[in-house]
């Protein structure tokens, strides 16, 4: 059975995972860098190389460091550069702790340095000329650790199959990110939510920029999974986001409701006073190390967005979905088996008195509740193994939340499209199933270089060119059918069309529905909060 805590999972330095591969800069480089292709920004010109024919461009500054008197402060432009700057080597990750994943997954993590100059993101073009649509990735791991240069985010081969701009980016993260000092005011009173302004920050360079890269400004999708995910679901509801990005997907994450400025307040102030902080002048003189320990060992705090009536107004999707993204097209869904990917998750067989107390756990105790969640998981599933239940039971928390995100987009204007991914991984004898992050090498074209993750069968490919022209179909139009798929029609509460991704795909009307409101009637309120992907 699963042993999973979402209050750790979202709280400690857990980094964010399913990456795999060997890092980019080593991938068969075609051309050295004094002879690669310059693009010009607008803080100056740099020099990039091309790998397997993709112009490729690595740790651009779109942003200045983030230490000393900048700390916690909101992105300033990076200054400008004379001559031609080189961008060939990943740009440091945010500070943050120690990563911990998977087995399959934490040995193919790129090694990058952590540093607070890390407003850095990544570009991959076909060539710098065109209006191509472009695509930014925003990484998991929460809002507390992770970044844009893990190998499965790599977007070499997605550029080049799909014609598309592939952009990923690095941003401040954990308490660098999300320590709320805005009520200190002064020269903190913007010193809210700058790990996700960064973001904005970094759209706004794409907006700036891209045209340079062979990009379209006016055809940007955002995308992200688990954290990355609550990221998009973010920016959705932030004002100055608004006319920086025309589509948007939402892998395995939400984020309903953000945190509220008096849990915000508690949490700084519990976290000053452990660096014996006075003021928050006093935080811009410590060591980034020392910080680092103190966020590691302060459960609840820097955790993510705070709902501060100014960089963001409302939840961003409680209790509706923002009216400002009324007119943007979404693409949102969850792997079946969420938590295989957490190393603490448990595959010992259960017994049928372990397997309702595993659902009475759920249930807050309430035995009949418990029964009645359990019969209906049973009557879904009548396959499934007590550990395979158990395990569905623990993934809901994630599905429940992206539910509710999509019932709430499917008020509005512009469609959402729902899926389920269900395909298994053969690694690790079977048992980590469709486990959390598996879809997104898939979607990216990159189950080559996670082979870690995926395994290397033959049926790898067909689901990846089946998932990666559905993602680039609809970062193209908003649309995301074609031949290979059936007919992907938008969810609507009458029906629930939902596309499950597995060998053979299929769309469904509401999958599991007995179960989702079972769910969402037994387990309560509980279940459905404003949970964020970590992953």
């Amino acid at each position: 059975m699963a042993d999973f805590n979402r209050r750790t999972f979202l709280h400690t330095g857990v980094a964010a995972v399913g990456l795999a591969g060997v890092p980019f800069h080593i991938l068969g480089a075609d051309s050295a860098s004094s002879s690669g292709p310059v693009a010009n920004t607008t803080s100056g010109k740099i020099r990039g190389r091309v790998v397997n024919k993709v112009q490729a461009f690595q740790g651009i500054p779109y942003g200045a460091p983030t230490g000393g008197n900048r700390r916690y402060l909101p992105a300033a432009k990076p200054e400008p550069w004379t001559g031609i700057k080189d961008t060939n080597s990943w740009g440091d990750e945010a500070p943050q702790g120690p990563h911990t994943e998977i087995t399959e997954v934490a040995a193919t993590i790129p090694k990058t340095g952590l540093s607070e100059d890390c407003l850095r993101l990544n570009v991959w073009t076909n060539s710098l000329k065109g209006k191509r649509p472009v695509m930014v990735w925003f990484h998991g791991g929460g809002f507390t650790s992770g970044n844009g240069s893990y190998t499965i985010y790599d977007g070499a081969n997605l550029a080049r199959k799909h014609d598309v701009v592939q952009v990923t980016v690095n941003h401040r993260l954990n308490t660098f990110g999300f320590l709320y000092l805005a009520d200190k005011g002064g020269r903190f009173a913007d010193a809210s939510n700058v790990g996700i302004t960064d973001c904005v920050a970094a759209l706004q360079w794409v907006k700036d920029n891209i045209a340079n890269f062979g990009g379209d400004p006016n055809n940007v999708t955002i995308y992200g999974q688990s954290g990355g995910a609550g990221k998009v679901s973010t920016l959705l509801a932030m004002p100055s986001a608004k006319g920086l990005f025309h589509r948007a997907i939402i892998q395995s994450g939400s984020n309903l409701a953000g945190t509220t400025v008096a849990n915000a307040v508690r949490a700084t102030e519990t976290f000053m006073a452990k660096v014996n902080a006075k003021t928050p002048d006093d935080l811009q003189k410590l060591s980034m190390q020392d910080l680092i320990q103190a966020t590691l060992t302060t459960p609840g705090v820097g955790g993510g967005p705070v709902v501060d009536g100014k960089t963001l107004p409302n939840g961003p999707f409680d209790p509706t979905a923002p009216e400002m993204s009324n007119d943007v097209p979404v693409i949102i869904g969850t792997t079946e088996y969420e938590v295989t990917f957490f190393p603490n998750t448990k595959y010992d067989p259960l017994d049928d008195a372990q397997l309702k107390a595993a659902f009475a756990q759920q249930t807050g105790g309430n035995a009949d509740n418990a029964d009645k969640l359990l019969a209906s998981y049973k009557k879904g599933r009548p396959k499934a193994s007590n550990l395979e239940l158990s395990l569905v039971l623990a993934s809901d928390n994630f599905r429940g939340n992206v539910i509710t995100e999509a019932e709430r987009k499917a008020a509005q204007k512009a469609p959402v499209y729902m899926y389920y991914f269900t395909w298994q991984s053969p690694v690790s004898g079977g048992k980590l199933r469709s486990f959390h992050t598996l879809e997104i090498p898939f979607v990216n074209y990159n189950v080559d270089d996670g082979k870690s993750m995926t395994g290397s069968g033959q049926d790898r490919y067909a689901l990846q060119d089946k998932m990666s022209t559905a993602w680039t179909n609809f970062a193209r139009t908003g649309n995301p059918n074609h031949k290979g798929l059936p007919q992907w029609t938008p969810f609507e509460m009458s029906k629930r069309a939902t596309m499950i991704f597995d060998n053979t795909c299929q769309v469904v009307n509401d999958p599991h529905g007995e179960e989702r409101l079972a769910y969402a009637q037994y387990r309560g309120a509980a279940g459905r909060g404003g949970g964020r992907g970590r992953g």
